[in-house]
């Protein structure tokens, strides 16, 4: 596994990553159910469902809504089309705000998904039995164990906390730990529970990422790659008590850890991209002043061909008159021997030489064109009301 913080960007305080996978039938109207329903709330400022591109068979949901009063989130989540042999479908959830984002915030994917105990959309994307907030117990198996905690680190979008059981713990001692959790993060830590014979075998699974448990504590497990300066035991606490009390101490690693500055795991970045580039949830204001942009663009492109235009017509004309006065010129007498001849046809290859280089240094620069100007105008006829 690489821990090298080096091969990709940071991942903006402003961004609220997650994915995971809907078990079960209708993920679509499950979403658009939840989204209609908080619009109606006036939870939502408003949704859309933009339309697909030809070669894209994922459905695509946006919204936007406002935290603090003040501050505007756009959400985008990806669903990806069901796979052959795959129980559910796989979906994508990146957030952005105008400001650094806030853990008391709520969870942007209860925004589109409905939030409860029997919810179908939280399974980890990638391991099966592990759920986003939930509690996922270790298998018995070394190997197996090693592989759920190897897959589910790698890549993560979310916090990772192995937690061993110093006893096993009664039915409060088994509830989640992410449920005690500020909102903004209860989504985004997957916990996996190790029982009191498994010490041994869980720090050898964790081995090969440089950590480890203690016995009755947690540890939290470092993504791929790593946070730069990660260091494993500032994030890992000696002892939890699964007695229903709140560990302070391990809620706390888990905000710092969270609050680092990331590399962007993969998918990260393109899903921001898109987030960006490929918006349509726009206000009357924002689609004032993106076509204000756009006129202004067409303008300098406009006023480029103009310039470009010009100065082609200029030099053919510079042309026009070399070559008249290369036929008009008469043959040259015969003069001393060795004597050189005015010639007008180098005339004519010194005027198109001026022509080519004055061309060549006056041509416009290209018109560098804003990425999120490029996105599909849908204007009032892609939303969904």
């Amino acid at each position: 596994m690489s821990n090298s913080a080096t091969d990709s960007p940071t991942t903006p305080d402003t961004v609220w990553p997650a994915r995971g996978r809907h078990i079960g039938p209708d993920a679509e109207d499950v979403l658009l159910r939840h989204l209609r329903r908080l619009k109606d709330d006036e939870v939502l400022d408003d949704f859309t469902e933009p339309k697909p591109a030809e070669d894209t068979p994922e459905r695509v949901f946006e919204a936007r809504w406002r935290v603090a009063d003040e501050v505007t989130v756009r959400a985008r989540l990806t669903l990806a089309p069901p796979q052959e042999q795959e129980e559910g479908r796989v979906w994508q959830l990146l957030a952005e705000a105008e400001q650094p984002w806030s853990e008391w915030w709520p969870s942007p994917a209860t925004m589109f998904w409905p939030d409860g105990d029997d919810a179908s959309w939280d399974h980890h994307h990638a391991v099966a039995g592990l759920r986003l907030g939930g509690v996922g117990p270790l298998p018995s198996d070394d190997k197996d164990m090693r592989r759920v905690i190897r897959d589910a680190a790698r890549e993560s979008w979310s916090v990772n906390v192995v937690v061993h059981e110093a006893m096993t713990p009664d039915e409060r001692g088994r509830r989640p730990l992410a449920q005690l959790l500020p909102p903004g993060l209860r989504h985004r830590v997957v916990e996996h529970r190790a029982a009191p014979q498994q010490l041994r075998a869980v720090n050898w699974a964790l081995r090969d990422l440089g950590v480890w448990v203690p016995r009755g504590g947690a540890v939290i497990v470092p993504p791929d790659p790593a946070p730069a300066g990660y260091d494993g035991p500032e994030y890992s606490v000696r002892s939890v008590f699964l007695d229903g009390s709140e560990p302070t101490e391990l809620l706390d690693v888990l905000r710092r850890f969270a609050a680092l500055p990331k590399p962007m795991p993969r998918g990260v970045e393109e899903a921001l991209t898109g987030l960006r580039e490929q918006w349509t949830l726009m206000t009357l204001e924002e689609e004032l002043a993106r076509e204000r942009r756009l006129v202004a663009m067409y303008a300098e492109a406009l006023e480029a061909m103009t310039k470009s235009r010009d100065l082609y017509r200029d030099a053919a004309e510079r042309a026009h008159e070399a070559l008249a006065a290369y036929k008009d010129t008469p043959a040259p007498a015969a003069g001393r021997p060795g004597a050189p001849a005015a010639s007008p046809f180098r005339q004519l290859t010194r005027t198109f030489e001026r022509w080519k280089g004055t061309a060549k240094g006056l041509r416009p620069a290209p018109t560098a064109t804003d990425p999120s100007q490029d996105g599909d105008d849908t204007g009032e006829a892609g939303r969904v009301s």
